[in-house]
């Protein structure tokens, strides 16, 4: 008897015990909203690695190798997706892919004046910057809080043992994504100039949320020439534009020119970069900040 209660009690944590779900995402912010949400029920990696260009992004053997056992895939429509996503699903045909987008109104990528201008003439020559869908939505608060509660429903939908404790999490979350977004708003509730340069536009939904615009400096997805250059630091004078934005997966030697004919600063600030809170934080205060200071 003593031996069969022994054995139970042995059996009792083997039971409990189950191996976490195996979470792929696109980019390292969509990594932290799942860690958050699923806490030590789940691994998350994100494809795209510090200071690569998602654009352009190919995984790595290894990372393709990871995939065939992984339990969930959730894309945000970064452009590597569409080449990868469907090799990715033969090499599991059982992986779930849903998309962080689903329900949200997406925005077109912002273009460059060029681009406008040409698109309000017909012209086809940069017509993908003018249609190409902005995937940077991780950039405004308030559609993160709607990405977690697709995110936690997918987790809830694979693993209900732990639906509570998601559920849990998704509201810790929310809440602290309201935090969020009340301190940028006040951080923001003053500014006169609302408009700010960048070099690739991944600021669109942030802008949106907040009352801001982007000026944006790259041409159809390229470094501007002499022309679009000269242009470019006309209209920042003009609107007395006095920081540009870069982020480290891009060139900033554009950046940095039209900076020093408007007597500007260039500051780089990583969409990309895990800690997506701080982030958040440091781009409304450098905008409070070099509006205050002129």
């Amino acid at each position: 008897m003593k031996k069969l209660c022994y054995l139970f009690l042995l059996f009792i944590p083997l039971a409990q015990s189950a191996e976490p779900l195996h979470i792929f995402v696109s980019v390292l912010p969509q990594q932290t909203f799942v860690e958050r949400i699923g806490g030590s029920h789940v691994i998350a990696e994100a494809l795209v690695k510090p200071g690569a260009n998602p654009h352009t992004y190919e995984p790595t053997p290894s990372q393709i190798k990871r995939l065939a056992n992984a339990d969930l895939y959730i894309r945000i429509g970064i452009p590597f997706e569409t080449a990868w996503l469907p090799r990715i699903q033969a090499a599991n045909p059982q992986l779930k892919i849903i998309d962080a987008r689903d329900g949200i109104a997406l925005q077109r990528l912002a273009a460059h004046e060029d681009d406008a201008h040409d698109a309000a003439n017909e012209k086809p020559a940069h017509d993908h910057a003018s249609v190409e869908l902005d995937p940077h939505l991780w950039t405004s608060p308030l559609l993160v809080k709607q990405m977690a509660v697709t995110m936690e429903t997918a987790l809830a939908d694979i693993d209900s043992t732990h639906a509570a404790d998601y559920r849990a999490n998704l509201a810790a979350f929310t809440a602290e994504l309201d935090v969020l977004d009340h301190e940028i708003r006040a951080e923001l509730i003053g500014l006169r100039q609302r408009r700010f340069m960048v070099f690739h536009p991944a600021w669109g939904y942030f802008a949106a949320a907040y009352g801001l615009e982007q000026i944006t400096i790259e041409h159809a997805g390229k470094e501007p020439s002499a022309r679009q250059l000269v242009a470019l630091i006309e209209q920042a004078q003009r609107e007395a534009v006095h920081v540009i934005l870069v982020q480290p997966q891009f060139s900033p030697k554009a950046a940095a020119q039209v900076a020093q004919a408007i007597d500007g600063k260039v500051e780089s600030i990583d969409p990309l970069a895990a800690d997506y809170f701080a982030t958040l934080r440091r781009i409304a205060r450098v905008l409070a900040e070099t509006a205050a200071s002129k």
